[in-house]
């Protein structure tokens, strides 16, 4: 069976919720997750997984809006667990993103170009959290032969998008979901998933199963 080191924790959010329906989805391939809230623990030596998940919320929070809650979230990722990241990737290994991974470790300039983009202050927004549609593009492993569907969420807007990626999935013309090869290894990001009600669509739990599955390097058979 395959190990998963979700990271999760962070403000706005039910991070324990979601980070455990995350778990249950990707169980269904045959993947065990642990999950913590000490990323800078957690990732201060190589972790014996396949899969790290990044399901946070954890950043500097330097703007004004945030003072009352600097003490208790204000965060940043030490020079370590960067450096745990990359030789994760360095040795083939997968990186799953969830939704506000975008907005993580601000104070490591290298992360956007991990992920393929990032969350830009004051630019990047998000629509009130309710239904949305989502569009799904290509015969990517990830998503060849799904249909378009419609869930609650969060529509990430206007994120600082690398050149490169080719969005999977998208809504209102945002690009919500991407894949890429990073050194040796697999990095998927998927912007949905702000609570578990995101979770509970089946066309997006079978996405997960597949991103998962490619990221692992493994054949992508699951079908919706």
């Amino acid at each position: 069976m395959a190990r998963n080191l979700i990271l999760s924790g962070g403000p706005f959010h039910d991070f324990d919720a979601t980070s455990a329906a995350l778990a249950d989805v990707l169980a269904e391939v045959g993947i065990e997750s642990d999950v913590t809230e000490d990323i800078a623990g957690a990732l201060s030596e190589p972790p014996e997984v396949q899969l790290i998940t990044v399901n946070a919320l954890r950043w500097q929070m330097d703007l004004d809006r945030f003072d009352g809650l600097r003490a208790r979230w204000r965060f940043a990722l030490p020079a370590q667990a960067r450096t745990t990241l990359l030789d994760h990737l360095d040795r083939g290994g997968g990186l799953l993103c969830m939704h506000s991974a975008s907005i993580c470790f601000d104070d490591w300039q290298g992360w956007p170009r991990v992920l393929g983009g990032c969350w830009t202050w004051p630019t990047s927004h998000h629509p009130p959290l309710g239904w949305t549609g989502v569009r799904v593009h290509g015969d990517h492993p990830i998503v060849a032969g799904l249909r378009d569907f419609d869930l609650v969420d969060e529509v990430y807007s206007d994120l600082d998008v690398l050149p490169d990626v080719q969005p999977l999935a998208s809504s209102n013309g945002q690009p919500l979901v991407w894949a890429r090869p990073v050194r040796r290894g697999r990095v998927v990001y998927d912007a949905l998933g702000h609570d578990t009600r995101s979770y509970d669509n089946e066309i997006h739990r079978t996405l997960l199963r597949r991103a998962a599955l490619w990221l692992l390097k493994r054949p992508v058979t699951v079908t919706d």
